[in-house]
C-alpha cells in the first residue's frame, strides 16, 4: 500500500501559466505542505498549516481516477504544483499515470531532492530570489538537478528588482545547461481565501517591460522572458 499524498487542488483542464510549458493544457496537481515561507507566496493555502485540515489524503490511484475525470479519459499533462511537491510521495502516481499515457511536469524550489525526479517528463527548478526572504541551499539544490538525470529539466526565476535580477544571472551562470525561463513577480498576492482574486497587472506589466529592457540591453540572450499568463487571465483565482 502507497503513502497517501496531501493534495491541497485538483482542477483543470486550463493551460500552463508560465516557463517552458506556457499555453501547454493541463490538469494541476497541488499538493499542500512546504518547506519555504516565501514573503509574497501566491498559493498559501497550500503551504501554511492552519489550511492543513483542507488538504486531502489520497492515494496515487484516486489522484489518477480524478484526473482521468477531469480530462474526459483522454492523457494530458499532469501539472504537479504546490505548496513544495517534492515533500510529497509521487512517484507511485507518475507510474501508474505514464502506463495510461500521462505525462508529468512538476516544479519545485530544488530543497528536496527524489530518486522519483528521473521519472518525470519536465522538471521545474525555481529556486527563491532574495524578494522572497528564503536562502537556497545550493548542496540541495545540486542533488535536485542530478536527482533528474535524464529527465528534461530547466530553471524558472521570478524577478522582482534589481538584487534578484542580479541574482537571476548568478544561477544562470552556475547551471549554464538548464535552460532559463525569467518572469516578472506578481507583487499583489490576495489572501487565500479571495476568489476576487485582483492583482495590480499595471505594476505587472510595467516589471515585464523593465525585466525585457535588462535582458536585452545586457546582451542576456540565453534568458526567455514570459509573463505569467494565468495571473493575466485570471488574477490569483484558485482552481484556474
Amino acid at each position: 500500500m502507497t503513502e497517501a499524498i496531501r493534495v491541497s487542488e485538483i482542477f483543470g483542464p486550463t493551460i500552463q501559466g508560465e516557463g517552458a510549458l506556457i499555453g501547454q493544457p493541463t490538469v494541476f496537481v497541488r499538493t499542500g505542505g512546504c518547506d519555504y515561507r516565501c514573503v509574497w507566496c501566491d498559493s498559501l493555502h497550500a503551504v501554511e498549516s492552519a489550511y492543513r485540515e483542507t488538504w486531502v489524503p489520497m492515494s496515487a490511484d484516486a489522484v489518477l481516477a480524478e484526473v482521468a475525470r477531469l480530462s474526459g479519459g483522454r492523457p494530458i499533462m499532469v501539472t504537479l504544483s504546490g505548496g513544495n511537491p517534492a515533500i510529497q510521495p509521487l512517484g507511485a502516481l507518475i507510474d501508474l499515470g505514464h502506463a495510461r499515457g500521462y505525462r508529468f511536469a512538476m516544479e519545485t524550489q530544488g530543497s528536496v531532492a527524489r530518486d522519483w525526479f528521473a521519472a518525470l517528463d519536465m522538471l521545474v527548478l525555481s529556486p527563491k530570489p532574495p524578494s522572497s526572504g528564503m536562502e537556497v541551499d545550493w548542496a540541495l539544490f545540486d542533488d535536485c538537478v542530478a536527482a533528474a538525470k535524464g529527465a528534461a529539466s530547466v530553471l524558472k526565476i521570478v524577478v522582482f528588482d534589481e538584487a534578484d535580477y542580479e541574482w537571476a544571472r548568478a544561477v544562470a551562470g552556475r547551471y549554464p545547461q538548464l535552460p532559463l525561463y525569467l518572469q516578472p513577480g506578481n507583487h499583489t498576492p490576495p489572501p487565500p481565501e479571495d476568489d476576487a482574486a485582483t492583482v495590480d497587472q499595471a505594476g505587472i506589466d510595467a516589471r515585464m517591460r523593465w525585466l525585457v529592457e535588462r535582458v536585452t540591453g545586457d546582451g542576456w540572450f540565453d534568458a526567455k522572458v514570459l509573463p505569467q499568463l494565468h495571473v493575466m487571465l485570471w488574477g490569483n483565482k484558485r482552481g484556474v
